[in-house]
């Protein structure tokens, strides 16, 4: 633990010389990262502010526009095979009118798969429509992706119908593929959705996403994965199962993990974001990615109010800080950016953030540059490529020491 401690020494000390921007002034000096690197730019569902998400075509844009890692969220198919999907709910119907009101496929409009269309409670909540583990991969790969909110996306349906539900694996050879293409390091940042309801169903995330990584090379705390998670428990037990870095997801802070609420432990998101919550969360992973309200808050007339303590909370608990989710569209931005994004990118960079996920990576890549790195830099600087095309993170994360492990 003695590595920990130091980066929270060095964090708290560069803390108190570069004090947190305040709402007020939205653009001030910049707060350091936990350990002075580079904000890395995630791209959440890939490019998903201009592709339909959690296809190939969204993730390679993604990494077009200097994406420094790209996020999958994992679901499983009928026959355990981990692919990418927002939701396990690859379409929504309105019990009541038969209406459709959340779609990431065209299953929908199948007759082949018309019976398939169920009723389901996920997390708690009453779901009507299809999903992934009711459908085999060979099933699967017949439906086409679509995009998810195309009431405030309509440019993307264009790209409706023309791309393929990928695999975890066909993400991983993307991310290998344009490792060595570009010359620097395309991460992966796998999310593991619902883990508590796909073990009740016999289809437990944590055992093939461990295999799967393994097998390509994704071992060790500076491998360029993230393994991200809005249940603790699932985290813990991935601990036990691999050294690769971890990442608490917390919801609003009124909410708790749904693994929490089956349990019985009374505890939320809120609690978990407290120095004493984080430094349980340190024992077990590597960072947090809170939502962004967590952060900077907002009123009841969606303006900003001061930044809470949270990113310097964390970093002195040795946590790196990824905040979710950037987004351009005005219906998604503070009053105060006056329809602007990159003002709130600024604001965020300047707090000392490690790294966001956002839809549209290449403003967070223009505004991580300009406020944190290279202005004149046209793509990410490309590293030391190692054994099957990726690059190490050394120094990026720190260390956890195996006595500490939950």
């Amino acid at each position: 633990m003695s590595r920990l401690f130091k980066l929270a020494f060095l964090a708290a000390a560069a803390l108190a010389i570069f004090p947190a921007a305040k709402a007020e002034a939205i653009t001030l000096s910049r707060t350091p990262t936990l350990n002075g690197e580079l904000p890395i730019v995630i791209g959440h569902r890939g490019a998903s502010g201009y592709r339909p998400e959690h296809t190939l075509a969204a993730y390679e844009l993604a990494i077009e526009m200097g994406a420094d890692y790209i996020e999958p969220d994992l679901v499983s198919t009928k026959d355990g095979i981990l692919i990418a999907r927002h939701e396990n709910a690859i379409a929504i119907v309105d019990p009541t009118t038969g209406v459709i009101t959340e779609a990431t496929t065209n299953v929908a409009e199948l007759p082949q798969f018309a019976d398939r269309k169920t009723t389901k409670v996920i997390d708690g909540v009453t779901i009507t429509g299809w999903f992934t583990e009711d459908f085999t991969l060979e099933e699967l790969k017949t439906l086409k992706a679509r995009e998810r909110i195309p009431q405030i996306r309509p440019q993307n349906v264009a790209f409706n119908d023309q791309f393929e539900v990928p695999t975890l694996q066909e993400v991983i050879d993307l991310a290998k593929r344009k490792s060595e293409e570009t010359g620097r390091t395309i991460g992966i940042y796998p999310e593991t959705k619902h883990p508590t309801y796909f073990d009740s169903i016999g289809l437990s995330l944590e055992e093939p996403l461990v295999e799967t990584l393994t097998a390509n090379g994704y071992v060790g705390e500076d491998a360029p994965v993230f393994v991200q998670s809005f249940e603790v428990g699932n985290l813990q037990l991935l601990n036990t199962l691999t050294d690769v870095p971890l990442v608490q997801l917390f919801g609003g802070a009124a909410q708790q993990p749904f693994d929490f609420i089956v349990s019985g432990d009374t505890r939320t998101y809120g609690d978990l974001a407290t120095p004493t919550g984080l430094g349980a969360i340190a024992n077990y992973a590597d960072g947090i990615g809170p939502s962004k309200r967590l952060i900077i808050p907002t009123n009841t007339e969606n303006q900003l109010l001061p930044p809470t303590t949270l990113v310097s909370d964390a970093h002195q608990a040795g946590l790196l800080v990824h905040p979710y989710t950037f987004r351009n569209e005005d219906v998604f931005l503070a009053a105060d950016y006056n329809g602007d994004p990159v003002l709130e990118y600024e604001q965020f960079f300047n707090l000392g953030i490690d790294g966001l996920f956002s839809d549209n990576p290449d403003t967070a890549f223009t505004v991580r540059n300009r406020v944190a790195g290279n202005p004149n830099q046209s793509v990410p600087e490309p590293g030391i490529v190692f054994a099957l095309g990726l690059v190490p993170l050394a120094g990026l994360l720190h260390r956890r020491n195996a006595q500490s492990k939950a």
